[in-house]
């Protein structure tokens, strides 16, 4: 009998202010540190990809996000063991200005043109605003270093 694969969930914030999305660069975490990534983190729980989106905004950034005003942008199935499902929520209404609420695992936050991002960026989270540019909405990720399909 075949065992279903069970994924783990994250959801990405792409905060939106005109052309530029807010990334933060990642430290002492052991995972990716050194490079640009999204505010992101992995559901809680009974948590709800909005509850998590809602949570993380506050928790990394210091603001108030209302779900409605997050859209669901793109999914990118990232092909790992256990896989991961990321989520891609693109918001452009928030209540607060972005702080810097983590820097033991946050050295700097900086606004990037979505054309024109920094390296080194986290490969997977380079691939999914690329999509976003081109307004595909799915995509899979092999493995680190890999070109999305």
């Amino acid at each position: 009998m075949k065992h279903r694969a069970q994924a783990i969930v994250a959801v990405h914030l792409i905060l939106r202010r005109g052309d530029d999305v807010l990334l933060g660069l990642r430290i002492g975490t052991g995972w990716s540190d050194g490079c640009w990534h999204l505010p992101a983190g992995h559901l809680e729980a009974g948590e709800s990809p909005l509850d998590a989106l809602v949570r993380e905004s506050a928790e990394e950034l210091g603001l108030t996000l209302d779900p409605a005003h997050a859209e669901l942008v793109h999914l990118l199935h990232y092909h790992e063991s256990p896989p991961r499902l990321n989520l891609f929520f693109q918001v452009r209404q928030w209540s607060g200005s972005p702080v810097n609420a983590e820097p033991d695992k946050c050295a700097d936050l900086h606004w990037f043109s979505l054309r024109k991002l920094p390296t080194p960026l986290v490969g997977y989270a380079g691939a999914a605003l690329a999509r976003l540019r081109d307004g595909t909405p799915y995509s899979e990720w092999a493995e680190a270093g890999s070109a999305a399909r």
